[in-house]
């Protein structure tokens, strides 16, 4: 004891006290207060020593005080500030399953009142460990068994000090980076942020990137729309008489296939078809499929393609728009239109962590009336993958949450099962035989698509059984490639090409992903029209009855005789339906001929070179114009008529059952929901699943039964 004594005596031994302090209650905050998706030994090994390096930072900046006192009363207030910013995150966690920011603590008045006007109401019981070091302290202090130390401290100690903590934070972000390449720069989820870095460097991050952008935006004035406006209006194509309100009154279910591509449809291994139920869909007379159809996405990849799916905008030319951009942005997006224009009740089903690619923040910004993540659905050691719940179990989970919403609905289904490194437990496997490449990602990704489309008839066969089927478009893309170019010499063979004859152009063409339409009594068939996903928004809007001509969105509706079919990718490379137009290392074009992967001369074809250069313009003209618009937030000085500016402070995810139930309840005779529309019985007994981790079991799939007859029960 005296040996400790002596070590706490010293200004270097009370810090070290303070640092532990803040170290063991960040750590227990993180596995007991906050849902931060920990996956494998070596993130929870960066988990516990992240709060190390900042806490060692911030504190050592009082060893540069030469007066004992204010060294020690400057460290003590750190460490209070440092004590409030855990507690404040754990309070306002609790309610809205996110972080302090920057914005958030600026407007101190905007988060009591987010917080309920009482803290005391998020307080639990265990909380008394965040205060217990405090108590600690201050006996220790009154007691004199820490006294202050009168030395004076050398400079060079306090820049070791702040040397060591600098080095420990290099050491924590290189181990960070091994795990999550791309951190910072893509910015996946704020959530990942403070698993990996930190509290401390999730703030700092985040005050950097408002600065950031404020700058930017503080840049802007209305009339930066005009040349908007007038773009937008110049490039609108008129809707398909023929398809025009085709869909409308009908619910619009849009179904994510995780890095699912176009190759894989009608494709076989080993004589098995890879996707059977995708293919019978891709070629039913109900279905429009379209074959020359484009991901656009950037290093956002999934938020990309949603942001692309519900705006009409493009992302960012680096990281996501979800997440540097998407928590503050205004939007003019699909479930506000569709709900203000036809009165639809919006929801996205998703397996995942909702702060991942910021999504609880950006759906509220879009309008969205419901989000189902992860912590609405049974989570059990065996039920998830890295990136969220497998497809079977969500998508047979969801069901008892779609049959509650109001009708017409505009319901959003996000798969992960088919997310690199495309593992599957065997058990999942109904015996499907991987194909023998050297690549076992490669290998592994056919498995894992064919789990997917085994999952998607299970989801469809309920659709037809439960009536929704009837009253339904059904969309499906694909968002992004899943194999990527290094793996794409691996996959040639199975693709009949020799890996020694695979170039940039076919490369290109594996961007190609699926697109289908699918309803009752649409007369589909192939269509060979060129697009991308930045075309599906003004599509799906003319097709539900809703006129797109005053919105802002840098697509054209696919089924219009008026579309402009250049597809437009995230590093200004092209196609067109002849063409494809790619830059080679030095930035110049390499043109090759669709039909044939031959690269043309451009000079001794003067003709096609100025087209190139031509079309080269547009592709640039469109995603500055989405630059522009996205980086100063332009949208906030437009709003169409008839359109209302979305408030997310009105909108919360944490009470989704709650608010079904009540709405249901409130309506009473008229609500539309399919359980109210079947005499108040549930539909879920209709979902077949063969998911080999229920067992039989259907009590998940069946669960909330109590709340979803209107019981008092409403815990979630």
């Amino acid at each position: 004891m005296n040996k400790l004594k002596n070590i706490l005596d010293k200004r270097l031994g009370f810090m070290g006290l303070l640092i532990f302090f803040l170290w063991i209650k960040t750590v227990i905050a993180y596995y007991v207060d906050f849902s931060l998706g920990v996956s494998d030994p070596l993130q929870h090994l960066i988990l516990i020593i992240n709060p190390i390096a900042t806490a060692v930072i911030l504190l050592s900046i009082a060893l540069y005080i030469n007066r004992p006192k204010i060294s020690y009363i400057v460290m003590g207030v750190i460490y209070v500030l440092e004590s409030a910013l855990l507690y404040g995150n754990i309070l306002y966690y609790r309610e809205f399953s996110d972080f302090l920011s920057f914005n958030t603590i600026a407007g101190v008045s905007k988060v009591s009142k987010g917080l309920g006007g009482s803290a005391a109401n998020m307080m639990q019981p265990h909380d008394f460990i965040y205060g217990l070091d405090f108590i600690i302290i201050a006996i220790l202090l009154l007691t004199h068994y820490i006294k202050i130390d009168d030395r004076p401290m050398r400079k060079l100690t306090a820049i070791a000090t702040t040397f060591l903590g600098i080095f420990f934070f290099a050491f924590n972000l290189t181990i960070a980076e091994s795990n999550r390449p791309q951190l910072l720069g893509r910015t996946f989820d704020r959530a990942y942020i403070v698993k990996y870095l930190g509290l401390n460097t999730f703030l700092a991050y985040d005050s950097i990137k408002t600065v950031q952008n404020n700058q930017v935006r503080s840049e802007a004035v209305g009339t930066d729309m005009d040349d908007v406006l007038a773009y937008t209006k110049q490039n609108y194509a008129q809707p398909n008489a023929k398809y025009f309100g085709k869909a409308q009154g009908k619910n619009i279910i849009v179904i994510h296939l995780e890095s699912f591509q176009q190759f894989l449809i009608n494709d076989k291994v080993n004589g098995q078809e890879v996707t059977p139920f995708l293919n019978s869909l891709y070629n039913d007379k109900n279905t429009m499929s379209f074959d020359n159809f484009y991901h656009e996405v950037g290093q956002g990849k999934t938020s990309d393609a949603e942001n692309m799916l519900e705006t009409g905008l493009f992302g960012l030319p680096e990281g996501s728009l979800f997440s540097k951009l998407g928590s503050d942005n205004t939007f003019q997006a699909a479930p506000a239109i569709l709900g203000q224009k036809e009165g639809y009740t919006s929801a996205v089903f998703h397996g995942n962590i909702g702060s991942f690619w910021n999504r609880d923040n950006v759906y509220k910004n879009m309008g969205y009336n419901y989000f189902f993540d992860s912590s609405y659905y049974n989570k059990t050691d065996d039920s998830s993958l890295e990136y969220g719940m497998k497809d079977k179990l969500m998508l047979s989970e969801s069901v008892k949450y779609l049959e509650q919403l109001q009708q017409p609905f505009y319901a959003k289904f996000i798969t992960v099962t088919n997310h690199y490194p495309f593992q599957l437990p065997d058990e999942d496997n109904d015996g499907f035989q991987a194909p023998d490449t050297d690549n076992s990602a490669v290998n592994n990704y056919f498995v894992t698509a064919h789990y997917l489309d085994n999952a998607l008839k299970e989801f469809f066969d309920y659709l037809k059984s439960s009536g929704i089927y009837d009253n339904s478009m059904i969309v499906l893309y694909g968002d992004h490639y899943g194999l990527s170019n290094s793996q794409n010499t691996a996959l040639s063979s199975l693709l009949g090409v020799d890996s020694s004859d695979w170039t940039d152009f076919n490369d290109s063409q594996m961007q190609k992903v699926p697109f289908m339409i699918h309803m009752k009594g649409l007369k589909g068939g192939i269509n060979h029209t060129y697009g991308g996903e930045i075309d599906v928004l003004p599509t799906l809007l003319h097709l539900a009855g809703i006129n797109t001509k005053q919105y802002v969105q840098l697509g054209t509706d696919l089924l219009s005789n008026q579309h402009n079919p250049i597809v437009i990718f995230r590093n200004k490379n092209f196609i067109t339906p002849h063409y494809t137009v790619l830059k080679d290392s030095d930035g110049n074009p390499e043109v090759f001929k669709n039909n044939t992967g031959e690269q043309v001369d451009l000079e001794q074809d003067p003709e096609l070179k100025q087209k190139v250069a031509k079309w080269q313009d547009y592709v640039n003209t469109k995603l500055k114009l989405s630059d522009t618009i996205n980086n100063k937030n332009l949208l906030r000085f437009y709003t169409p008529t008839g359109f209302t500016p979305i408030d997310p402070k009105t909108e919360s995810y944490q009470n989704e059952i709650q608010k079904l139930v009540q709405t249901r309840n409130s309506l009473g005779l008229k609500s539309t929901s399919v359980y109210s529309k079947n005499g108040n019985k549930s539909t879920t007994d209709l979902y077949n699943t063969d998911a080999p981790e229920l067992n039989g079991d259907r009590s998940v799939i069946d669960s909330w039964s109590t709340i979803l007859k209107g019981d008092n029960d409403t815990t979630k």
